[in-house]
């Protein structure tokens, strides 16, 4: 990293050009350290998709169309072979008893990301937002690495004119500055909150563990819930942190979304850059909400299965979107029947009860998306609605004696060992929902710095926006202790390797 940036601005005191393709090098060479072998598959990728981007571009109108479709099947071909070659096969020899060999094809890491970003490319320069074909700059706008593995999804219209900008090329102590202290909190939010997590809704998720109580199974689901974004979350600061030191903004992934009061605005504050893409690139050219009833819950629901397949290959990916489809739709049949009646939704009693709703939901929905296999993921939803009973290890009971008569009322019973794992998991989850729900989110501590694109322009105004401000984020001493002193435990702390979750997508 300090090579990369030292190379970066000393090139672009003789040339930009010259400085851009040693960024679109170092990211190669980046995105090599994983697997060398897959370098020709990106590069292939990229001529591949700049040629075609240019042909569009040149192409008379009935060709340009043509050309489009042509690309984008190409694209999709890709992506399904990598992607989801073994899942078919798998399928097929399920349903028919076949015995058909597996490719055991391993899935190039961002294959994804990159993919979707140079779609979205394609489908702008058909619609004549690409103004500029520069080879360097659009090698660049692919690899760049701050986002090359797990997003955000980026679109040429924002990072073209950034690479093209001579600003960028200047070294700047305050791109430095917030750049360094948002990469900072992302690394703290991986390292002391995810990780500290990731045990405990492994021990549900990952062990074996038949007929989980209900605590348990409440326990585990939480710990992965606010595992996952932390964890997202995380890589996100950090990608935008990264890419602020070469005085890059790139756009916002995560807006609170727990904090969220019906499942639409969830999708607005979750992985933000992926909700625009298929709302876009893949609801939008469906028809929308502007085809009727049938067809706008129809549209909802294609989109959301297709958002599933594409984190996964797997039918519990499948579930996790049509679960989400189906919610949207009762959503969205909720809003025209609360108009009707006059149900008084801007109650603060009822805002309160749709952020638990909604949040309730999604973990619901985070079973399926999290389990191996769907036998597994029923046996979490059982115990989570208290099928399986409900338990407390007997070291707690011991404690209880007092309530002794009333806990036998509610049918709790007591398991032998376990009470140091259970204790450890509720204090983690209910710290990390108190930062989750009651504290400033990262772009909020740095909101006077513009910390990421479209943040200043958000219609979603968060309930601790004006809460702590104290928080709020500004270059003093003060400030650059804390931050040291978060950076410092978090590096002391790393002592596994510990993937993103979003690097399996």
């Amino acid at each position: 990293m300090p090579i990369t940036v030292a190379g970066f601005f000393w090139l672009s005191r003789y040339s930009y050009t010259l400085s851009a393709g040693w960024l679109a090098f170092a990211s190669i060479v980046f995105y090599g350290y994983w697997d060398y072998h897959y370098i020709p598959l990106l590069l292939s990728s990229i001529c591949f998709n700049f040629w075609m981007g240019l042909k569009i571009a040149i192409s008379d109108k009935p060709f340009r169309k043509l050309w489009l479709i042509f690309a984008i099947i190409s694209n999709l071909v890709l992506l399904g072979y990598f992607k989801y070659a073994d899942f078919f096969i798998s399928t097929v020899n399920y349903i028919s008893s076949a015995n058909i060999e597996t490719l055991s094809i391993i899935l190039p890491i961002g294959i994804s990301f990159y993919t979707f970003t140079q779609i979205a490319f394609l489908v702008d320069t058909y619609e004549g937002k690409v103004k500029e074909y520069r080879f360097i700059h659009y090698l660049l706008f692919v690899t760049y690495f701050p986002h090359l593995i797990a997003g955000p999804v980026l679109h040429h219209k924002e990072m073209m004119p950034q690479f093209a900008d001579s600003r960028i090329y200047r070294f700047s102590q305050s791109n430095f500055a917030v750049g360094i202290t948002i990469f900072c909190i992302g690394l703290a939010k991986k390292v002391l909150i995810a990780d500290n997590l990731a045990p405990y809704a492994n021990n549900l998720f990952n062990e074996a563990n038949a007929s989980p109580s209900l605590l348990i199974a409440w326990g585990g689901v939480l710990a992965y819930t606010f595992q996952l974004y932390f964890d997202f979350s995380a890589y996100s600061d950090m990608a935008i942190g990264l890419s602020r030191l070469f005085g890059v903004n790139l756009p916002l992934n995560f807006n609170s979304p727990y904090k969220s009061r019906n499942i639409s605005e969830f999708w607005r504050r979750w992985h933000m850059t992926l909700s625009s893409f298929l709302r876009d690139y893949l609801y939008i050219p469906l028809g929308g909400n502007r085809v009727g009833l049938f067809k706008q819950y129809r549209n909802l629901m294609t989109v959301m299965l297709l958002g599933g397949l594409w984190h996964g290959a797997g039918w519990s990916f499948v579930i996790w979107g049509g679960l989400h489809g189906a919610y949207l739709i009762i959503h969205h049949g909720w809003v025209k029947f609360s108009q009707k009646i006059q149900f008084p939704v801007t109650a603060m009693l009822w805002q309160i009860v749709a952020i638990g709703l909604t949040f309730m939901s999604v973990c619901i929905a985070w079973v399926f998306f999290r389990s191996a296999e769907l036998e597994d993921a029923l046996e979490i939803i059982y115990g989570m609605f208290g099928v399986f009973g409900i338990e407390l290890p007997d070291a707690i009971g011991s404690r209880l004696t007092i309530l002794a008569p009333f806990i036998q009322e509610l049918g709790i019973t007591f398991y032998l060992g376990g009470g140091k794992i259970f204790i450890e998991t509720w204090s983690w989850i209910a710290l990390a929902a108190l930062i989750a729900f009651f504290f400033p989110n990262t772009q909020e501590i740095m909101q006077n710095f513009k910390p990421a694109l479209d943040f200043q322009n958000s219609k979603i105004k968060s309930p601790t926006r004006n809460l702590l401000g104290y928080l709020v984020w500004q270059p003093s001493r003060w400030w650059s202790v804390w931050i040291g002193v978060i950076t410092v435990i978090s590096l002391l702390s790393l002592n596994r390797p510990n993937d993103f979750l979003y690097f399996q997508f």
